[in-house]
């Protein structure tokens, strides 16, 4: 079987929610379903189960390594060429600690960056399927699946509403 692409668009994003709620209700696995728009509408408003997402991780494995890279610097250059006066220790805490809050924020920083990036699925290599009135107020849905899901999946969309239905043609 191959796969498919079927966008239904809506004018509103009360039909579209009804829509993707009528998909869901025909058996269409939630998985196959995307909501495409413009605006931003809180999470859930579609129907849609809350996205999971591992962003929190990011910032305290950045943190840890920017730590450890801070410390490994200012102990390693004062154990590495040792300046001994008049009887202090080699190693200046004090001192340590400025340059290790630096790397562990500096670590936190820039791992957050990247994570939003990797949570975002940027960059995306292909587009899917897409029509520019979604960009001019439109409400897209999107199913993705093989040829029985898309069938149903097209009859939903007539009976609910959507006022143009596109199919992507297959990549060979």
């Amino acid at each position: 079987m191959t796969i498919r692409h079927l966008l239904g668009l809506y004018p509103d994003a009360e039909r579209a929610a009804n829509g993707a709620d009528a998909l869901r209700q025909a058996g269409v696995p939630q998985s196959s379903i995307e909501v495409l728009t413009d605006t931003p509408y809180p999470e859930g408003a579609f129907g849609e189960p809350p996205a999971q997402h591992r962003l929190f991780v990011f910032p305290f494995i950045g943190a840890a390594c920017g730590f450890a890279v801070g410390l490994l610097l200012t102990a390693g250059t004062q154990l590495a060429y040792p300046m001994p006066t008049g009887g202090k220790p080699i190693l200046s805490v004090p001192a340590m600690i400025i340059i290790m809050y630096e790397g562990t924020m500096l670590g936190a920083i820039i791992m957050t960056v990247l994570g939003i990036i990797f949570e975002s699925r940027l960059p995306r290599a292909r587009l899917g399927t897409y029509d520019p009135r979604i960009s001019e107020g439109y409400v897209g849905v999107l199913v993705v699946d093989e040829d029985p899901v898309v069938g149903r999946a097209e009859q939903v969309f007539r009976q609910s509403g959507a006022e143009v239905i596109r199919e992507r043609e297959p990549e060979d």
